[in-house]
């Protein structure tokens, strides 16, 4: 989809984070990069360029590992992201969760818009906030619009984990993190959520540390 009218500045600061190697350095919270939204993807990288900075941003996100790692996570202020699930975990949770494999795909200038009212929470981490989780309360049910690597149109209806994943990885394209909507009485650490909170639903979660669910 990259057009012949290219950016430089963004095109060299893209080839000189692929010289550092793989996989790439991920942005931490607290770097401004994570907050000023992005430029919307209009071919400023050439085929080849784009093609090598999707397959370190899939190098990157898997070996995290994660399930999903917008452009700004590693410095570059443009609306990309990469999301990819192999849903691992026992099938109480996975049901409970609508959590089902999702294959990995690129999305460039993703938007999405809830789909009724219903609305789930869960814990929720992010590779730009190591060692923590917090219950976030998202639309269950989004329409999700974008194209991929190449163009292709995507416009279609996401639920359970998918959805979440989506909004997610989008919601850094514009400068939010999760941590801006989490209940933030759930806060936990990662060894905390496995030795407490591992339930298939937060429910015991909200009883102990005091935050309400939808």
């Amino acid at each position: 989809m990259a057009t012949s009218a290219t950016h430089p500045p963004l095109a060299a600061q893209v080839e000189q984070l692929l010289e550092t190697g793989h996989p790439l350095p991920i942005v931490a919270a607290g770097d401004p990069v994570l907050r000023r939204g992005t430029e919307p993807y209009d071919g400023q990288l050439d085929d080849a360029l784009l093609d090598r900075f999707v397959a370190a941003l899939r190098e990157t996100m898997r070996a995290a590992p994660g399930v999903g790692l917008a452009a700004p996570q590693v410095g570059v202020a443009l609306r990309i992201a990469v999301v990819e699930d192999p849903a691992p975990g026992s099938p109480e949770v996975l049901e409970v969760r609508g959590r089902v494999p999702l294959p990995f795909r690129v999305l460039v200038n993703p938007r999405y818009e809830p789909e009724g009212e219903a609305r789930a929470a869960f814990f929720e981490g992010c590779l730009s906030v190591p060692g923590w989780q917090a219950v976030v309360a998202r639309p269950a049910r989004v329409r999700l619009r974008a194209v991929d690597e190449r163009g292709r149109a995507v416009d279609e209806v996401l639920t359970g984990w998918p959805a979440r994943i989506v909004q997610h990885e989008t919601d850094h394209l514009d400068g939010t993190l999760y941590l801006d909507t989490a209940h933030t009485r759930s806060l936990a650490t990662n060894e905390a959520v496995a030795e407490r909170w591992s339930q298939p639903t937060p429910e015991e979660a909200a009883r102990e540390l005091g935050f309400e669910l939808p």
